[in-house]
């Protein structure tokens, strides 16, 4: 397949925090071996090939905005989820190893919190399982204390991104932000949610703990420093967080309604 094609999207990972928590090894190996075999592929022909990694990596770095030659700060292996941060780590030094040794053409994008319609809160993912509760009435559960912060980037503006990344001819051997600036903390993600669906649901707080494992670690910030995306690319998010929750709010609400419809 790879043969076949003209460039290369790598995409797929083993992703979530609960999966990460509860499914380690599969997290380890999918991550990991998946992009070896990917990479491998491509080397053949030398076909271009862009990795998607994550903010994760970052760990527990306090060098806000997070930059791409910014140490990368791993919390103690004794807690499994840092699995996830070091297995996309590892992913992004095969790569470069990969570009440097076999002279492959590899662009590599680390993403902040892509969201927007269709995206499902099965494995984690906050905004979408927040909208889901607001619209069904169901209080909005926020892990941890809240006061966590994220930036929230529209899939259109990441997908447009990674193809400006993969056409530029500068790019490969490169390391990219690609995210929003537009930093808010859990909580008010939430509040924002309750205030854009009008919904009634009150926010509950669950320990860490509670909702994972005793001991579990977060990041308390994650904020992208995209300067470089824009020097190569002209990077700059467009959509604002209102419009990407508008548009999940959307998607998720016809879904509901076209449920409701079907016959019983």
């Amino acid at each position: 397949m790879v043969d076949a094609c003209d460039v290369v999207f790598h995409l797929a990972a083993a992703v979530g925090v609960k999966l990460i928590v509860e499914s380690p090894v599969r997290t380890i190996e999918t991550n990991v071996h998946g992009t070896e075999v990917i990479l491998n592929a491509a080397s053949r022909q030398r076909k271009r090939v862009l990795i998607t990694s994550t903010s994760e990596v970052y760990g527990l770095s306090d060098q806000i905005p997070f930059r791409e030659d910014g140490n990368l700060v791993m919390g103690a292996t004794t807690k499994g989820r840092w699995s996830y941060a070091c297995s996309k780590a590892i992913d992004e030094f095969l790569a470069l190893a990969y570009h440097r040794e076999k002279k492959l053409p590899v662009v590599i994008a680390r993403l902040f919190n892509t969201v927007g319609p269709r995206q499902i809160g099965r494995y984690g993912m906050v905004v979408p399982t927040l909208v889901a509760q607001a619209l069904e009435g169901e209080p909005l559960t926020v892990y941890g204390d809240g006061r966590q912060t994220r930036c929230f980037a529209y899939v259109g503006d990441v997908v447009e991104a990674l193809l400006r990344l993969m056409d530029h001819p500068d790019t490969a051997g490169e390391v990219f932000n690609i995210g929003s600036h537009e930093e808010v903390s859990i909580t008010q993600l939430a509040e924002r949610v309750v205030a854009l669906t009008g919904s009634p649901s009150p926010i509950t707080y669950v320990p860490y703990h509670e909702a994972y494992a005793e001991g579990f670690e977060d990041m308390p910030r994650r904020v992208p420093d995209t300067s470089k995306a824009e020097r190569f690319i002209g990077f700059r998010p467009r959509t604002s967080l209102d419009g990407i929750l508008r548009e999940v709010i959307r998607d998720i609400a016809s879904r509901r309604e076209a449920r409701a419809a079907l016959p019983t």
